[in-house]
């Protein structure tokens, strides 16, 4: 990973809290976070304005995703991007 960024002490409790109720590592349970906001987020907008137009083909929010199996849809190609 290129970016680790920092958590709040009140996110950092909260992701332990969630990771005890799931009962895997802090790590697993950020990532089934994330999983868990794909599923909700408005990928159009994600993908509108996404500054790395060259992970499409295995990005969650893009058009055709082989990241989950359960994202199979995603935002339209902006031309001229």
């Amino acid at each position: 990973m290129a970016y680790t960024p920092e958590l709040s002490q009140q996110n950092s409790s909260t992701l332990r809290r969630i990771a005890w109720a799931l009962g895997v590592p802090m790590t697993t349970a950020l990532e089934k976070v994330f999983e868990e906001v794909v599923q909700h987020i408005d990928k159009p907008k994600v993908c509108e304005a996404c500054r790395d137009k060259t992970q499409c083909s295995t990005c969650v929010f893009g058009p055709v995703s082989t990241k989950t199996e359960t994202i199979t849809t995603g935002c339209t190609p902006i031309p001229g991007r």
